[in-house]
């Protein structure tokens, strides 16, 4: 039985993290997924990142959407990823607690997908990789009003979901991190970089692949 969304308030690094948890009542897995940047407008309750965490919890895992620092009732300023990181190393930690060593799958959507490469990073430098990694619209290479985010290589059975008319993230930007690592991109035709009427697609891709 599916329990209602609840709100968590966990210890972090340098204060308390808020965390909106889906739980499918039995989980066979966690999910943790992570939200676009906070300086502009970036919060858990993001439509991406919504439909990221139902996606999951429909695949009976359980979805944690933290806030990063600075949003909502998360201690902290914004850290250009690094505390970030550290936050999200936090929660996963917390939630092997409460609902037990499972697979860990991490999701993440514009700057949160490239915090999730840096969290990538240190699980596999901790012994502990993650099960699997779902970026849509990372942030990588120059992004205009922000910076130049050198974002990290990851797996290559990742999942990367990119839209074809991202004029936040240029495609090319994300084209020009994968090359190298030999990483295909699934590119949706027409979707803008916060995925408008394309957030289904998104949830037909992440099904798809952990159905086979």
């Amino acid at each position: 039985m599916r329990l209602a969304p609840e709100q968590l308030l966990i210890d972090g690094p340098i204060g308390k993290i808020e965390i909106t948890v889906e739980n499918p009542g039995a989980p066979r897995g966690i999910a943790l997924v992570a939200h676009p940047h906070p300086l502009f407008g970036g919060g858990n309750t993001n439509k991406v990142v919504q439909t990221l965490a139902r996606t999951f919890n429909h695949l009976d895992y359980v979805a944690l959407r933290p806030n990063f620092r600075g949003v909502g009732q998360t201690a902290g300023k914004h850290d250009d990823g690094q505390g970030e990181c550290d936050d999200l190393l936090a929660v996963i930690a917390e939630a092997k607690c409460r609902y037990g060593n499972l697979p860990v799958a991490l999701a993440g959507f514009s700057f949160g997908a490239y915090v999730q490469t840096r969290v990538a990073e240190a699980l596999c430098a901790l012994g502990h990789p993650a099960q699997r990694l779902v970026l849509v619209g990372t942030a990588s290479g120059f992004v205009e009003g922000a910076r130049l985010y050198q974002t990290r290589a990851v797996p290559s059975d990742t999942i990367v979901i990119h839209g074809s008319e991202d004029t936040t993230v240029p495609l090319a930007n994300v084209i020009a991190w994968a090359r190298p690592l030999e990483l295909p991109v699934v590119v949706v035709p027409g979707a803008d970089h916060f995925f408008h009427r394309r957030l289904h697609v998104i949830r037909e891709i992440v099904s798809r692949a952990w159905r086979h």
